[in-house]
């Protein structure tokens, strides 16, 4: 059985596609639906079960806060951090936390909280379970739907990543996943190799053997730019 799950966001880009639209303020403190992206998707990972969660944000962000006197959840702990990209972001959580999973997102990863519990649940079935549906880790994926910039995701039949970012494929991944912090004793070869970003981190992953499960969930938006915001503002106003 899975000891007390952890959360975690990845928090501290800069978020400059949707700064326009959000009034020049970085992208946890855009607000949708009256609520922040941080404060929201701190949210949606207690409610998925996570007894804390940790955020690395960067100092604009720390700054904001404090001057604004934004409200945070008081289960969520932050990192205050100046990250050179998504992957040392990465890393700067493990520093947190405990040994065991975590279930991680990006802060802009908007997903329906009935599809965040079912890939909780499907995440750790996966993880626990036995033979060759057996997987160390998850990744949340979706259809692609003409997003920018997407992470295309090829699965294998039995429903395992076999590769991460290698030309175009029907699914995307969603911002979210299920991992095992022991993920992090390949920071130091991640760093020799001169990787830079989260998705390189995990195709390396792959690419040293890690059985990562891929759990299609509905309804996920990837809020990078306007139209992104607006989708997700009326996705939470049909939720309701």
């Amino acid at each position: 059985m899975v000891a007390e799950l952890q959360g975690a966001i990845i928090a501290a880009g800069s978020g400059e596609r949707l700064r326009k639209a959000a009034g020049g303020i970085p992208k946890p403190l855009v607000e949708i639906a009256g609520d922040t992206m941080l404060s929201r998707q701190s949210r949606a990972l207690l409610g998925a079960g996570a007894g804390s969660v940790v955020a690395v944000i960067n100092s604009e962000t720390a700054r904001l806060i404090d001057e604004r006197r934004a409200p945070v959840p008081r289960e969520l702990s932050l990192i205050v951090r100046d990250t050179a990209n998504s992957m040392e972001s990465l890393f700067a959580l493990g520093e947190k936390l405990t040994s065991g999973l975590f279930l991680l997102t990006t802060v802009d990863a908007m997903i329906p909280p009935h599809e965040f519990m079912r890939f909780k649940d499907e995440a750790i079935a996966r993880i626990e379970a036995k033979g060759a549906s057996r997987a160390d880790a998850a990744i949340g994926v979706t259809r692609w739907r003409g997003d920018k910039r997407p992470l295309f995701a090829k699965v294998t039949k039995d429903g395992l990543i076999a590769q991460l970012g290698a030309g175009e494929a029907p699914l995307v991944t969603a911002g979210i996943y299920m991992l095992p912090t022991r993920i992090f004793q390949l920071a130091g070869d991640a760093r020799h190799s001169g990787l830079d970003a989260l998705r390189r981190f995990l195709a390396l992953l792959i690419e040293r053997e890690f059985a990562i499960g891929a759990i299609e969930i509905a309804g996920a938006i990837d809020v990078d730019e306007a139209p992104d915001l607006e989708a997700a503002r009326r996705a939470i106003e049909e939720n309701k």
